[in-house]
């Protein structure tokens, strides 16, 4: 079920998950930092499969709406800047193996195939992935189109910029290594950028990094994600895209973005 609004330029923060990692929801939030910086996201999302807790069961507990009406994901994109596509209403074949996958809860062909399905096709793509012959291959379909794209590879494993080392970005000019010292931050422990152990202290952990209670860490890993979608799409480059990102925590503009998608 397409839903086109690739007119908003969109770009979409999406992880194939299946690193076996459970962090707290890094590509979700940082749509919303991205969207406060000016740049349009389309986010595209679902239940948690081998993690505790997807981007849509975050979503669904801070009371965003689930829907394919256009004119409603018109306004989001007018008036707030961000929409959250829920996958299953818009692959109605993906609702037959839910049950399944939930099941074995393992990565699955379906972890490499959400990103690519992206019912918005949005222009601009920024797409964790779980190990680096899947960047290849993400990176080898995306050159065949017309996108704009970045493909993230932690080199220990996650899907997204973790900031516990170093990070392959894959993109249609180049391919290279961000350290954290690219962001003028440092290195990260796994243990700092842990996910909470239900849907309800992932939702906390959300508001709380969005209301500008999270710990530096936590600021740091969802900010250099954000960065880089920022930098996807306008170009700044990643420290003048970084800054913006953690003003955008401390000012508040970001939970302005989740509390004006609440209300709509």
């Amino acid at each position: 079920v397409p839903v086109d609004l690739s007119d908003y330029n969109p770009i979409d923060l999406c992880g194939t998950g299946g690193d076996g990692k459970d962090t707290f929801n890094i590509s979700t939030l940082a749509s919303f930092v991205t969207a406060a910086n000016g740049v349009k996201v389309t986010k595209h999302g679902n239940y948690g499969v081998s993690s505790s807790c997807g981007s849509s069961n975050v979503m669904e507990a801070l009371g965003i709406r689930f829907t394919a009406d256009k004119d409603y994901l018109e306004k989001a994109l007018d008036q707030v800047g961000i929409c959250v596509l829920h996958a299953p209403l818009f692959h109605p074949a993906m609702k037959q193996v839910a049950p399944i996958r939930k099941a074995l809860g393992v990565k699955t062909f379906f972890n490499m195939l959400g990103p690519m399905v992206n019912p918005a096709f949005p222009k601009n793509q920024m797409v964790g992935v779980f190990n680096l012959e899947l960047a290849r291959m993400y990176g080898y379909l995306y050159q065949k189109t017309d996108k704009n794209f970045s493909i993230v590879h932690a080199l220990d494993g996650y899907d997204e910029v973790s900031l516990t080392g170093d990070t392959k970005v894959i993109s249609r000019q180049s391919e290279r290594v961000l350290r954290p010292e690219d962001f003028k931050v440092s290195r990260l422990a796994a243990k700092d950028i842990a996910g909470g152990e239900s849907v309800a202290s992932a939702a906390k952990i959300f508001v709380d990094i969005l209301s500008g209670k999270g710990t530096p860490a936590q600021n740091h890993v969802v900010c250099a994600n954000a960065a880089l979608a920022i930098d996807t799409v306008k170009g700044v480059g990643l420290e003048t895209a970084f800054e913006g990102a953690m003003d955008s925590l401390k000012n508040g503009t970001a939970l302005q973005k989740l509390t004006q998608l609440q209300a709509l």
